[in-house]
């Protein structure tokens, strides 16, 4: 039996410890099958001691040749490789044994150009399953939802979709916050998205190098509300992005952030967010104790 080749990219950034895991996660998976591994140094000294030439597990280590940031490091990955499949993992997340066995599986059955698996949520020593449902896997619900289960983790895709009508990770983003967002409701918009009702990934909160970068998560909100028009035109969707850049700007003590809660309100009275940056605005709470509370449950603001 012929198996597709899968190619792995794994953007990195001065996290070499966590990596070491990833690595380790994608040596060990179940897959019979020939799988690549191609990690992305960006804007740090590459480590070529990771390179290995192991039969059906080889790592290729490479700079980020496109433009600084996530978004570059993960086409550069995409485009050094010819995989018939291409995976993401972030360089702090670990696999589970059996993800691309089974991913590849589900693939060959529904013919879907992507499939995703659900995640376990680690934050200090609480853990979260999240299992996305087929029906959150659509453009509509995407755009409505956000839908955290389809992380890009847990991301398997088909290289021609990814470059055909898909298309690569978007690098106009600011700051490359959400370009996984970015790219999944690309993905649903060129065919359905096939799942693996299981949590595959073990994802690591508290690490990301966006969480806190304010600025940088309102630029790249403005960004995809004019990009998409989907999120226009449904109030619940364009009322919880409104609703996060009010938390943003609330967090950044933006002397604008009540007037971003009181236009949240205006599109979507219900979106709960805009009132927890009402708080945070009004110094009833920091915006710190808001995320910690929302990362032990598995959520994000």
């Amino acid at each position: 039996m012929i198996h597709p080749t899968v190619d792995v990219v794994i953007a990195t950034r001065n996290r070499p410890e966590l990596l070491q895991l990833a690595l380790k996660a994608v040596r060990e998976q179940t897959y019979p099958g020939q799988v690549t591994t191609y990690v992305v140094f960006d804007r740090c000294p590459a480590d070529h001691a990771l390179a290995s030439d192991a039969a059906d597990r080889r790592v290729v280590v490479l700079e980020n040749t496109h433009s600084p940031g996530l978004a570059g490091a993960r086409n550069s990955g995409i485009l050094a490789g010819l995989g018939d499949l291409v995976a993401f993992c972030d360089d702090d997340d670990c696999w589970l044994p059996d993800k691309i066995r089974l991913q590849v599986r589900e693939l060959e059955v529904s013919n879907a150009l992507t499939v995703v698996t659900g995640i376990i949520v680690e934050y200090g020593d609480h853990e979260t399953a999240r299992v996305p449902l087929e029906t959150d896997l659509t453009l509509e619900r995407l755009i409505r939802k956000r839908v955290m289960e389809a992380h890009p983790s847990t991301v398997l895709v088909r290289r021609t979709a990814l470059e055909g009508e898909i298309g690569l990770v978007d690098e106009d983003i600011p700051g490359s916050y959400g370009e996984d967002f970015d790219w999944i409701i690309r993905a649903a918009r060129a065919g359905r998205i096939a799942r693996v009702p299981i949590p595959l990934v073990r994802v690591r909160w508290g690490q990301s190098m966006f969480s806190r970068q304010w600025q940088t998560i309102i630029d790249a909100i403005d960004y995809g509300i004019a990009k998409h028009p989907e999120f226009s035109a449904d109030p619940a969707a364009l009322g919880r992005l409104y609703g996060r850049r009010a938390f943003a700007m609330a967090a950044l003590s933006s002397r604008g952030s009540l007037r971003a809660v009181a236009r949240t309100i205006r599109v979507a009275p219900l979106e709960k967010r805009a009132y927890v940056a009402a708080a945070v605005a009004l110094h009833l709470v920091s915006a710190e104790r808001l995320l910690d509370l929302a990362h032990r449950r598995g959520h994000g603001i």
